[in-house]
């Protein structure tokens, strides 16, 4: 049973939890998905209706207690929630999951497979060398550096490197050196996002930057509006990368990595990588092996997920919580569920 996390309590259940019988097309219609999530006996959640039962139990911490006022793209325990049968689309549960969002990093899982069609199509190789240029240089806060870590010279990093970077330290200078390696400017790579994501019918996702940073008044951050989607809209992008382009799960998959200069760099999925949130299959093997997490101020904290058990894989979206502990704790319960039901 799906197990609600709020910030400043538990609810432990709210009826019984069968997985929603919603065979939803591959295509996702959100209003038949929606529509249908309304008609099942199992009732949708409505926070109002259901008041604290208990404090929260020593399971999950506490989460930072923050008003839905706070902001419409930053919301207790969250904006939009999602759970769906990879194999086959079928949506399992959905919940604000045609609502706008923010996705703050998880924005670079349409930057890395833009990457990865590059280099399936043949216009450049994981081993080609990528250089910063100067708006790479201005990223910040979670960067890579293109330098050398004893001497401060500027160094080139593969491609290869780079996705290991976007993907582990979710480096905001390594997705804008990728678009511009990739399509000669970041504003030319910004239009195939949006092109991509026009094709998969990710009809609520608009990009204005690779990386899913805030747009900035200064000179920093030239971008003027925060990118925009959906967890309807990132299911379809999930599907796409796990269908067409599964390589990047070697990429998501890794809980730290090693850089060719020394830096070690750690994985920002809680999910995957702590014990508290870890989810075992009965063989004993580990589920969750991806994708990206995010966070801003002003979107709040989110994450797209796919774990997989006994040859079939889910994938969960949550977008725009108030904290990382309840993105955390409600992915981990949604996926956990998920797999069950598989």
């Amino acid at each position: 049973m799906y197990r609600f996390q709020h910030s400043v309590f538990h609810v432990p259940w709210f009826g019984t939890y069968a997985v929603l019988s919603l065979c939803a097309a591959v295509a996702l219609s959100p209003l038949a998905s929606e529509a249908a999530t309304k008609r099942n006996p199992v009732k949708r959640i409505q926070k109002a209706k259901h008041p604290p039962k208990k404090a929260v139990t020593k399971r999950y911490a506490r989460g930072r207690a923050v008003s839905s006022s706070v902001s419409p793209y930053r919301r207790d325990p969250y904006v939009g929630a999602l759970a769906m049968d990879a194999n086959t689309g079928r949506i399992l549960f959905a919940d604000g999951a045609d609502v706008i969002a923010r996705p703050a990093s998880v924005t670079k899982l349409m930057t890395a497979l833009l990457v990865l069609e590059d280099v399936k199509a043949g216009r450049y190789g994981l081993d080609s060398m990528v250089s910063a240029g100067p708006m790479a240089l201005r990223m910040e806060p979670s960067i890579i550096g293109f330098h050398d870590l004893k001497t401060r010279k500027p160094v080139a990093w593969s491609v290869d490197t780079l996705l290991y970077a976007l993907m582990i330290r979710s480096a905001n200078d390594a997705a804008v050196a990728l678009a511009e390696h990739s399509s000669g400017s970041m504003d030319g790579f910004v239009a195939r996002m949006n092109a991509k994501a026009k094709s998969l019918g990710m009809e609520k996702t608009v990009y204005h930057n690779p990386n899913g940073l805030p747009p900035n008044s200064g000179r920093r951050y030239p971008w003027k509006s925060f990118n925009t989607t959906t967890c309807y809209d990132q299911a379809k992008l999930a599907r796409e990368i796990l269908e067409k382009h599964p390589e990047l799960l070697r990429y998501t998959s890794r809980k730290t990595w090693t850089m060719p200069n020394g830096q070690n760099i750690i994985n920002h999925n809680n999910v995957m990588r702590m014990d508290k949130w870890k989810i075992v299959n009965p063989d004993g093997t580990e589920a969750v092996d991806g994708l990206k997490t995010g966070y801003i101020h002003a979107g709040g904290s989110s994450v797209v997920l796919t774990g997989r058990r006994n040859g079939r894989r889910a994938i969960v979206i949550v977008l725009g919580s108030a904290s990382a502990q309840l993105r955390d704790s409600n992915a981990r319960n949604l996926m956990e569920d998920a797999l069950s039901s598989l």
